[in-house]
């Protein structure tokens, strides 16, 4: 067959055999610490043209990418922990990588207190990138909710909340969306009666650098489920936490997908376990019987690499990649300890080692 008769051949027997398929993937907390800013500085700009290279053909071929944004994004002086901004040329790089979808409800949101909340949402704007979490007014918020997106004719809905926000509390009118669950029953309901019928909740939660989720996550978790979310994606801990993928215990005629935390995408932080994450590639299938589900779930492990200068940036990549002397043996660390997590814990999300197998 010739190749340029695939897409059709595709796309007549999805017509015909009556199901549709649709990927996905999440990565985790896009951070930028000062090293960072201080690695990218170029002249009176920031150059991230690295950044992202190496995942950018994985990222940009999925129908749907989201990525949590953990800084506030603008013009003017940039800084790194404890009071994070970043300049525009990252979300940029974000944006040029293939990530669609911006998460913007977590604990850093409000690091530049509500200027720079709205600062970040106003570039988001600018650039046409969805985005959702928190909003300039509570009139904004009620107008961006619900948040459904078309996806290869799937309708799904999409909502992010957060723990906290370090202790700064919204003021001057802008919203954050913590997590509540009265809110986020009104939030699933009014997603479906609009028309979702798949959601995902994107959720910064837990415990930081602990490897297994706690109580909390857990009980929250369940209420999830039973309000019969079809993805739950979690952040925060800056480390992996196990995946699982199995019926869901209140409706087992679809599945749900639950990720406790996809740890760091990319960032300056140190140790053995916060030096990567995890990237989640998730298939959505519809059947002849028309319900929409997860049909698997997969993972890749990530692992950055430190630079000094924007000729040799901090850079992202899979943990397998990892070829440079210097880093191999803490990417191989990394590894380890991330898959003995993963082999004892996931249930149904096994290692996605090579594009042919998803």
């Amino acid at each position: 067959m010739l190749m340029w008769l695939l897409p059709l051949f595709v796309s007549i027997v999805s017509l015909v055999m009556g199901y549709d398929e649709a990927d996905l993937v999440f990565v985790g907390d896009a951070m930028q610490h000062q090293a960072q800013l201080d690695a990218a500085r170029c002249g009176k700009g920031y150059d991230y043209s690295q950044y992202f290279e190496a995942l950018e053909p994985v990222v940009s071929v999925a129908d749907y990418a989201v990525v949590n944004l953990e800084t506030p994004v603008g013009e003017g002086r940039h800084s790194g922990y404890p009071c994070f901004y970043a300049p525009t040329e990252y979300l940029d790089a974000l944006a040029d990588t293939g990530f669609d979808l911006f998460l913007t409800a977590n604990n850093h949101t409000l690091d530049r207190g509500p200027s720079g909340l709205r600062s970040t949402i106003g570039q988001l704007d600018r650039r046409g990138l969805d985005h959702i979490g928190t909003y300039s007014c509570d009139s904004a918020r009620a107008a961006a909710l619900p948040l459904i997106k078309n996806i290869n004719g799937f309708s799904i809905g999409f909502l992010n909340y957060t723990y906290g926000t370090n202790g700064i509390s919204p003021r001057d009118g802008v919203a954050v969306d913590y997590i509540d669950r009265r809110l986020i029953k009104t939030d699933v309901e009014a997603a479906r009666a609009a028309g979702a019928e798949m959601i995902c909740v994107c959720i910064h939660w837990g415990d930081e650098y602990k490897l297994l989720p706690n109580t909390a996550q857990k009980h929250l978790a369940d209420y999830l489920e039973a309000l019969g979310v079809d993805m739950i994606i979690g952040g925060h801990p800056h480390v992996i936490q196990p995946m699982e993928l199995r019926p869901n215990r209140y409706r087992p005629e679809k599945n749900v997908l639950l990720v406790y935390s996809l740890g760091n995408f990319i960032s300056n932080m140190k140790t053995a376990d916060t030096r990567g994450g995890a990237m989640a590639h998730v298939k959505l299938f519809r059947g002849e019987d028309r319900v929409p589900t997860v049909k698997s779930a997969s993972y890749r492990l990530l692992f950055t690499i430190p630079g000094t200068s924007p000729s040799d940036n901090f850079r992202v990549m899979t943990a397998d990649s990892v070829k440079d002397s210097r880093w191999r043996p803490r990417a191989e660390e990394f590894s380890r300890r991330a898959r003995d997590i993963f082999d004892r814990h996931n249930i149904g999300v096994p290692e996605l080692k090579n594009p042919s197998e998803q």
